[in-house]
């Protein structure tokens, strides 16, 4: 496994940016403390979304924050991006390992114990429960599993794959992060927490705290 640090995960595609400059964002978001960066845009065309990773891929240079993209392999790849996460229905991970390599980060949605347990058979390097709570921010047509099914799903996970750092996603917030990490997560997957704020640097700092100090309460 690559070492993973979920503790911040910033996920953003073209809509979370709301009509103001997608990188710049991601760039504050980052000052402010999140840790790993996801582009996820189901929308533009190919060449568009490469030009969009190599741009964040510039602004992340020299802060050790990996970016990755969404599904697309094809562009991670194109755009010498750090990896990919995919969704239980997207290209299985056995086979983005074979076409990105040892040393690219893959990651997993986990949405269920099943789904946790076999993370002992799948060459990734993190999983990310979810969704948590309802959001607006993807559309979802299971419903939430909320802090009981999250630690459920993390307690799977972390039988078959100790070790392995497990994030949580969908509609977590300043209010709610700390139960989060109570519940199990090693972090928290925002887009509007960060990306719906005025400020994402400010808000990337708030969270931080939040998370770094309900991990070291929990003893992680």
């Amino acid at each position: 496994m690559t070492p993973v640090d979920l503790r911040l995960y910033a996920i953003i595609g073209l809509a979370d940016a709301r009509g103001r400059d997608l990188v710049d964002l991601v760039g504050r978001a980052v000052a402010g403390g999140a840790t790993l960066v996801q582009l996820r845009e189901k929308h533009a065309d190919t060449r568009a979304l490469v030009d969009l990773a190599r741009a964040l891929k510039r602004t992340l240079a020299g802060t050790g924050v990996p970016l990755l993209v969404n599904d697309r392999v094809d562009v991670a790849l194109a755009a010498q991006a750090d990896g990919v996460h995919l969704g239980q229905s997207d290209m299985d991970p056995r086979d983005a390992r074979r076409l990105l390599g040892p040393d690219a980060i893959i990651g997993w949605t986990l949405k269920t114990p099943a789904h946790a347990r076999a993370l002992a058979e799948v060459p990734v390097d993190y999983g990310c429960i979810g969704g948590v709570f309802a959001t607006t921010s993807k559309d979802n047509p299971d419903p939430p599993i909320g802090l009981s099914g999250l630690a459920e799903v993390a307690a799977a996970g972390r039988d078959a794959a100790p070790g392995m750092p497990l994030g949580a996603i969908a509609g977590i917030d300043e209010a709610n992060a700390r139960s989060v990490i109570g519940a199990g997560a090693d972090g928290i997957a925002v887009v509007s927490a960060l990306f719906g704020t005025p400020d994402p640097a400010a808000a990337a700092g708030r969270l931080r705290r939040l998370v770094d100090e309900a991990l070291a309460a929990r003893g992680a």
